[in-house]
C-alpha cells in the first residue's frame, strides 16, 4: 500500500508538471503572437504525381518480375518521347471547400482565387470539391462572390459535390457551368429559415422585467427576452421571404435551366433524384472526375494554409482527440443496435 501510495504521488506530480509546461509555452506563445498579422502560405502538390505513384505502388504488388520490368521499359521510352516534344496540356487547379455554418473557409478560399486567378487562362478550368450543409446568408454569400470570381474572368469552373451542398452551399455550387454528384449526395435547401426560443413568459412568471430600447420602428422585430409582438413577427417574416427572393433569383441566374418556383421549396433530394430536377448535370464522383482529367491534363490541388498559433495548435488537437472519443463510442452504441 505505501508503494502504491508513493506512485500515486509521483504520478500526480508528474501530471502537474507537464500541466505547468504546456501553461507556459501557451503563455509564451500568447506573449509572442500577441501584435502580430496572421500569416499563412500557399501549398501546391501536382495531383498527377499522387495518381502515378498510387498507380506504381499497385503494380509493384500485383505485377510479377517481369512484367514489372516490362512496364517500367515502356514508362520509360514514353517519358523520353514526352520530354521531347511535350504535350501542350490544360491546367487544372483543385480547391476544397469544406463549409460550416460561418463558412470559415471562405478565408482560404479568397487567398487560392487570388492566386490561381494571376496565371490560370480560358483553357484551364477550376474544380471544386464542395461539402457544405449552409449557414448564414452574408458569410455563404462572401464564398459564392469569390466563385463569382472566377466565373466572370472566363476560367471553366466545375464543382464535384460527395456528400453535401444544400442551402448556402448550393448557392455555391450553382455558380459553376457545371455541377457533378455522387449519387447519394444531398442537394437543393433552397430556403431561408430562422429560429430563436423566447423565455418572456419565464421572466414574467419570476416578476424580472427586461427592457430593449431602439431607435428606429424595425430595429429589433423579435427578441429572445422581451415580449414579441404580432407586427414584429409579421416584418421578420417579411424579411425573411425578401432573403428568399434574393436566394431565388442568384439561384436562376447561374442556373437558368430550372424551374425554379418548383425547386425553392427549402427541399433536399439525393444526387439521382436532384439530376431529374437538373440541380445537377452529371452522377459522378470527384475522384472518378479527378482520375479522368489526369490522363490528359495537368493538376493542381491549391490550398492556402494560415499559420496556426500554438494555442491553436493545443486546441485542435483536445478537439480532435475529443471528438474520435464522440464518434467511436457513438459508432459502438449504432453498432449494438445490429448485433
Amino acid at each position: 500500500m505505501e508503494f502504491l501510495s508513493e506512485y500515486a504521488s509521483f504520478l500526480a506530480k508528474t501530471l502537474t508538471l507537464v500541466v505547468a509546461i504546456v501553461v507556459v509555452l501557451v503563455a509564451i506563445a500568447a506573449t509572442r503572437s500577441r501584435g502580430r498579422r496572421g500569416g499563412g502560405q500557399l501549398q501546391v502538390q501536382k495531383l498527377n504525381d499522387f495518381y502515378k505513384d498510387l498507380r506504381e505502388r499497385l503494380e509493384h504488388s500485383v505485377l510479377s518480375k517481369d512484367q514489372l520490368k516490362a512496364t517500367r521499359k515502356a514508362q520509360a521510352k514514353a517519358a523520353k518521347q514526352e520530354k521531347k516534344a511535350p504535350p501542350s496540356k490544360p491546367r487544372v487547379f483543385v480547391l476544397d471547400f469544406d463549409g460550416d455554418i460561418k463558412a470559415s473557409a471562405t478565408d482560404n478560399l479568397r487567398h487560392e482565387v487570388t492566386a490561381l486567378l494571376s496565371m490560370a487562362k480560358a483553357e484551364d478550368e477550376v474544380v471544386l470539391r464542395l461539402e457544405s450543409g449552409g449557414g448564414m446568408v452574408h458569410s455563404y454569400g462572401l464564398a459564392s462572390s469569390q466563385l463569382v470570381r472566377i466565373r466572370d474572368a472566363g476560367i471553366p469552373l466545375t464543382v464535384c459535390v460527395d456528400k453535401v451542398a444544400a442551402s448556402g452551399g448550393y448557392m455555391m455550387a450553382c455558380i459553376g457551368q457545371k455541377i457533378l454528384s455522387a449519387p447519394f449526395a444531398i442537394l437543393g435547401s433552397i430556403g431561408v429559415v430562422a429560429q430563436l426560443p423566447n423565455v418572456h413568459r419565464l421572466l414574467k412568471k419570476h416578476e424580472i422585467d427586461f427592457e430593449v430600447l431602439t431607435a428606429g420602428e424595425y430595429k429589433r422585430t423579435l427578441t429572445v427576452f422581451g415580449e414579441n409582438t404580432e407586427k414584429g413577427r409579421e416584418k421578420f417574416q417579411e424579411d425573411l421571404e425578401t432573403t428568399h427572393e434574393l436566394f431565388k433569383g442568384f439561384v436562376a441566374r447561374y442556373r437558368p435551366q430550372l424551374d425554379i418556383d418548383a425547386i425553392a421549396t427549402g427541399e433536399v433530394w439525393l444526387g439521382m433524384a436532384a439530376q431529374e430536377r437538373l440541380l445537377v448535370d452529371e452522377l459522378k464522383t470527384s475522384d472518378q472526375y479527378l482520375a479522368e482529367r489526369a490522363v490528359e491534363a495537368e493538376l493542381f490541388h491549391v490550398h492556402f494554409a494560415h499559420k496556426k498559433s500554438l494555442q491553436e495548435r493545443v486546441g485542435l488537437a483536445a478537439s480532435i482527440a475529443a471528438d474520435r472519443f464522440v464518434l467511436t463510442w457513438l459508432s459502438r452504441l449504432n453498432q449494438q443496435r445490429f448485433w
